[in-house]
């Protein structure tokens, strides 16, 4: 009788794993920090990002900025859209897709050897308009690499850079002050914002603007693999491409988060690693302080050869835009099309 019974129960079993089967029922598996569902109908791996809470237990909608103090230290985030960063149809092929099958475009056995050590961005601002400093340790490391937080400082030139994480309302504006005031800056998307603002990308580039990369799923690049690190990178020119025909020159990294390795990749795909001499908390898009406040900030801490970061996500930014560039001109500076 018992002998009848366990065969009873095995037999059971199998019907329901049977019919668990035909159903197309999968466990997600999780992958480099997300989940990834595997019941997708073309068998393409799309990830279901998850944010992890922040000190104050709220979900961080963002990442690249810093303190608005000058003379502080300050560190980046930088902001993304969670309605187009979840979108998974950004996510780029396989590694082993990104040109031809089994090839790759960086040297995969030269990063292995490179130190991974993740550092933040950070810069000490001042009012005297002397150069920011910068530790010597990241000094050295964008020296080796191809690397850039500032221009030639015995000349009164400013360069403008805006980050596009996403599309607040204010980007078409922005361009309109730019063209009015006949100034040339450089823009740094990322994948959902080509896909969701691919005209803004293309009215940057007719415009004469220069188009950055800011990697495809904005991900803090020394926590990823080679393999995903170049994705991120090159899947992002692929689409850059497609849109506009053109190429990347330059790469900022998403967070202002680096490493040698992730320096060393930039450059194996023929990047410039470009950081910033200043920037301020205007990514903070419900604490905005008002257009004066915008306008301060900048003129406060201007210096020869700076590279400004904005971000377009600013309302303050784009009131303040005009009076800025004007100002900078006062000031004798010229705002120069980015060519470092």
């Amino acid at each position: 009788m018992i002998k009848r019974r366990l065969v009873l129960i095995v037999v059971l079993f199998a019907a329901i794993l049977v019919g668990c089967s035909r159903q197309g029922k999968e466990v997600p598996v999780t992958v480099h920090s997300e989940v990834y569902d595997t019941t997708v109908s073309d068998n393409s791996v799309k990830p279901k990002i998850e944010k992890q809470p922040d000190s104050d237990g709220e979900q961080p909608k963002a990442n690249v900025g810093e303190d608005d103090k000058a003379g502080e230290d300050i560190k980046a985030t930088d902001n993304v859209d969670e309605s187009e960063e979840k979108d998974s149809s950004i996510v780029t092929p396989a590694p082993s897709s990104v040109d031809e099958p089994g090839t790759s475009k960086l040297d995969i056995d030269l990063l292995d050897k490179l130190d991974n050590k993740r550092y933040s961005w950070w810069i000490s601002m001042n009012k005297q308009s002397s150069t920011p400093t910068i530790p010597s340790y990241a000094r050295n490391l964008i020296s080796k690499y191809d690397g850039v937080y500032v221009g030639d400082t015995s000349k009164k030139v400013i360069y403008l850079t805006f980050d596009e994480g996403y599309e607040n309302g204010y980007t078409s504006s922005i361009l309109d002050t730019l063209k009015v005031n006949d100034v040339k800056a450089l823009f740094f998307v990322t994948g959902p914002y080509i896909k969701y603002h691919g005209a803004l990308v293309e009215r940057m580039v007719n415009d004469g603007h220069l188009v950055g990369n800011h990697t495809v799923n904005h991900p803090s690049l020394p926590s990823v693999s080679n393999d995903v690190l170049e994705n991120e990178l090159y899947g992002l020119e692929k689409q850059f491409i497609a849109l506009t025909g053109e190429k990347f020159k330059y790469m900022r990294p998403p967070m202002g988060e680096y490493s040698e390795r992730v320096l060393a990749a930039s450059q194996q795909l023929g990047y410039k690693t470009i950081f910033w001499s200043f920037a301020y908390r205007d990514f903070e898009v419900n604490n905005q302080k008002g257009a004066d406040h915008a306008y301060n900030m900048v003129m406060n801490n201007l210096h020869d050869g700076a590279i400004i970061l904005l971000h377009a996500v600013s309302k303050d930014n784009a009131e303040a835009l005009d009076r800025i560039i004007k100002g900078i001109r006062e000031k004798g500076y010229e705002i120069a099309p980015f060519d470092l």
